[in-house]
């Protein structure tokens, strides 16, 4: 069993992160719904904190960007979805019960297969931040395009209080 200590707040502090705006929809969707007792998070991308993609994290992972930075890139992802978690919710602390699942979107270029390491960036970071609550099923496949040429794109299913 993973405990944290202190709050979603302190530990995002502690590792020198802060929940960012909640980025808008950029086509006819919206950011989150809520159902009963689960809430389903839209893909986000690995907008930075200025709510803009760096160089570094627009491309094909395995070509113009690293496998590193495609990690990094996941990392931000994972961020995105917890902002809009926080917006739907309003309490990370109290109203989280379980990251269910991450859907993670790799774009590829042809030929790279290590697409479940980026993704770890993802995943690593749920667990930093929620322990055990944190942990999940997760999905992870190589796509040929993404929105605004990011690198990576990760989705969410939370079961909240």
């Amino acid at each position: 069993m993973s405990t944290v200590e202190g709050t979603v707040k302190e530990r995002l502090e502690r590792l020198g992160l802060a929940l960012p705006k909640a980025a808008a929809p950029v086509a006819n969707y919206v950011p989150f719904v809520r159902s009963g007792s689960l809430v389903v998070i839209s893909g986000q991308v690995c907008f930075g904190p200025d709510g803009k993609i760096a160089p570094e994290h627009a491309g094909k992972v395995g070509g113009s960007v690293s496998a590193e930075a495609g990690k990094a890139a996941a990392r931000l992802c994972a961020l995105n979805v917890l902002a809009q978690l926080d917006a739907a919710v309003g309490d990370l602390d109290r109203a989280v019960v379980q990251c269910v699942r991450l859907g993670g979107f790799i774009n590829a270029a042809p030929g790279f297969s290590a697409v479940a390491g980026v993704m770890n960036g993802a995943s690593d970071l749920m667990v930093e931040l929620l322990g055990d609550r944190g942990r999940h099923a997760r999905s992870t496949v190589g796509v040929a395009e993404l929105p605004l040429d990011a690198a990576v794109e990760v989705e969410a299913i939370f079961e909240v209080r």
